[in-house]
């Protein structure tokens, strides 16, 4: 698997995001409160709000145009409403992040 470095788990606070620009698109990198980190599309399944600007709680985010809540741990959307985006692994190497790209290449094929 090719990983390609996104920056410092640092560069991100507890229980918010970043957006990464990939050639296969936008990525959202996350951080939870309890310091773990995911990386979703960063794009709601919805209406293609940036999850990036949501609410981080929990292992979820709230979508910042119409409320919809994204799992961070499978891409899918929780409760009612029904849609998912595509999870990207993120590696965490003594706070230094990286994505895997190949995910991100097959997905675009």
């Amino acid at each position: 698997m090719n990983w390609y470095a996104i920056g410092n788990i640092d560069d991100i606070p507890l229980r918010g995001a970043r957006c990464v620009k990939t050639p296969q698109g936008k990525i959202g990198v996350f951080r939870t409160g309890e310091n773990e980190v995911f990386a979703i599309e960063d794009h709601c399944p919805h209406k293609g709000g940036p999850l990036t600007q949501g609410i981080v709680h929990g292992k979820a985010v709230t979508c910042p145009l119409h409320n919809w809540v994204i799992s961070l741990e499978t891409g899918n959307a929780l409760g009612a409403d029904e849609g998912v985006v595509r999870t990207i692994p993120v590696r965490n190497e003594d706070g230094e992040l990286s994505i895997a790209l190949e995910s991100l290449m097959m997905a675009a094929e």
